[in-house]
């Protein structure tokens, strides 16, 4: 059994901490969101989680300003304005939250975003794939001393060696995410062998942020490899618009998918050879004896 601590206190009591990644997959609508909240509390998500953005901080202007055709608009800038939620939207997503009993938080992209999350006393921060580099992102999130899951894809071991030691350094508690980050990503890349080592090198626990079409595949082994956490994004439909829906899991199937992760530590055990009350039932019957 994993328990979470924060500043010494008992936050999640858990085999396995699962994290439903909603991400921008609500294309901006609140109903949406929220209806992503219903499904991942209902299914037995521990968490759910969003990504924040501050449009003119992370985008140049000559991009922003470049087509891209999207129910918004015909630029790149009314795409990403429209999916991102303002102070009173979240403000009613930590409200659905609390009410839903699911943790919540949001991966920033620039450090203005981060402060913003930060207000709502979020109990976990995550740092995403594409933000390893960004220094002052990195010692921001370090400052507010949070457990944070790192994800690492895209990213050298060098590249991972400089910033767990800055964490460790830094005392601010962490769990390392294994991540490829393509979007949909194949089975076949997945190279969940990391998994161990990983958690030999930095003798941490480690999750699995999971970006496959496939329903549970990939994430049963991970957890069967050791995975403490599972990241996984989900939709109300992968039809939908959005990059990131084609490599979700639909709502319907959260349920499923998670009592399969939620069984496997179960089916594990605990590794010591012993015979269960209900075999020595049977060996009475069948053992034969012959000296």
């Amino acid at each position: 059994m994993k328990v979470l601590l924060i500043s010494g206190k008992k936050i999640f009591n858990m085999s396995v901490f699962l994290i439903a990644e909603i991400g921008i997959n609500h294309n901006g609508d609140l109903n949406i969101a929220k209806k992503l909240i219903d499904s991942a509390s209902e299914a037995g998500f521990d968490a759910v989680k969003f990504q924040k953005r501050t449009i003119e901080k992370v985008f140049s202007k000559d991009f922003l300003n470049s087509f891209r055709e999207s129910p918004w608009g015909n630029t790149q800038r009314d795409q990403k304005k429209g999916l991102e939620f303002n102070k009173n939207e979240y403000q009613e997503i930590d409200k659905y939250c609390k009410e839903k009993n699911v943790e919540w938080s949001a991966s920033a992209w620039d450090l203005e975003s981060q402060e913003f999350i930060a207000n709502f006393n979020v109990k976990f921060n995550k740092l995403a794939s594409p933000m390893l580099g960004h220094k002052p992102l990195i010692k921001k999130i370090i400052s507010e001393k949070k457990k944070t899951f790192v994800s690492t894809g895209m990213t050298t071991l060098e590249e991972l060696d400089d910033i767990i030691d800055k964490f460790e350094k830094a005392k601010c508690p962490f769990e390392i995410m294994h991540c490829n980050s393509t979007y949909p990503m194949a089975e076949n890349e997945a190279n969940l062998n990391c998994i161990p080592i990983l958690k030999k090198r930095y003798n941490c626990n480690v999750g699995y942020s999971g970006h496959e079409s496939s329903l549970q595949k990939v994430c049963i082994t991970a957890v069967a490899l050791g995975a403490t956490s599972i990241e996984r994004h989900i939709t109300l439909d992968r039809t939908m618009y959005g990059s990131d829906q084609a490599a979700s899991v639909e709502a319907h199937s959260l349920k499923n998918f998670v009592d399969t992760i939620r069984m496997i530590p179960k089916i594990q055990g605990d590794g010591i050879k012993k015979i269960s009350d209900k075999e020595m039932i049977v060996r009475k019957k069948l053992r034969i004896k012959v000296d």
